[in-house]
């Protein structure tokens, strides 16, 4: 099926959404938050939300990249370039910033599951670091020459969304020992800040020597 990637491609994928997926963030934040204070209910509708803010940015990205490899090839050559050194600043972050994880305390009033999924979708949409990241990640994974390159950006933005669901459900459903656990140890961020820095240097390094060669 031509909007299938390679099996290598699926899996090369597959292991930077798990990394991506586990690593710190405003959206995992968001969800250990919710399902703290107001139960899993509302960390799962956290949840939920965040993947239909993946898919609004998987549609955006797929038909954007599509556009600019039809129209300019070389800005689409200088866009992954550029999404490899992004991958670069990202892994650089991860180590000397960390990934920020607060936990926020209850509200006064506590919100309906509804507006726990909103949440969710803004916090996920509103994200520039989440914008910038799909820009310049997904097109790591297509060729300017593939004629399916817009099936097989929505091929992967999806496979990130299936892949990071049962994860975050598991996020959702340890949220106390989890939250503990960050609490407790920062050693547990780090690990994960390290195991994401170290797949994006690889994908950045893996993309800069393939374009140097052309």
């Amino acid at each position: 099926m031509p909007f299938v990637p390679d099996l290598p491609v699926i899996l090369a994928f597959a292991l930077a959404t798990v990394i991506l997926a586990i690593t710190p963030g405003p959206d995992m934040a968001l969800q250990l938050s919710r399902a703290v204070n107001y139960g899993r209910p509302h960390g799962l509708a956290a949840m939920f939300g965040a993947m239909a803010g993946i898919v609004v940015h998987t549609t955006l990205v797929a038909f954007g990249i599509s556009v600019l490899i039809v129209a300019a090839p070389p800005l689409f050559l200088a866009l992954k370039i550029a999404g490899a050194l992004y991958l670069l600043w990202l892994a650089y972050g991860a180590i000397t910033q960390g990934g920020g994880l607060r936990i926020a305390a209850a509200a006064p009033r506590v919100p309906s599951v509804r507006q726990s999924f909103a949440t969710g979708v803004g916090i996920n949409l509103l994200n520039p670091k989440v914008v910038l990241f799909f820009m310049t990640f997904l097109p790591q994974f297509v060729d300017a020459h593939d004629p399916g390159a817009t099936g097989k950006l929505f091929f992967l933005g999806f496979e990130f969304v299936l892949i990071s669901i049962p994860l975050g459900l598991v996020t959702v459903l340890a949220a106390d020992w989890l939250a503990a656990a960050f609490k407790r140890s920062i050693w547990v961020e780090r690990a994960l800040n390290w195991s994401f820095a170290a797949i994006f240097t690889a994908f950045a390094a893996t993309i800069l020597t393939a374009q140097a060669r052309h």
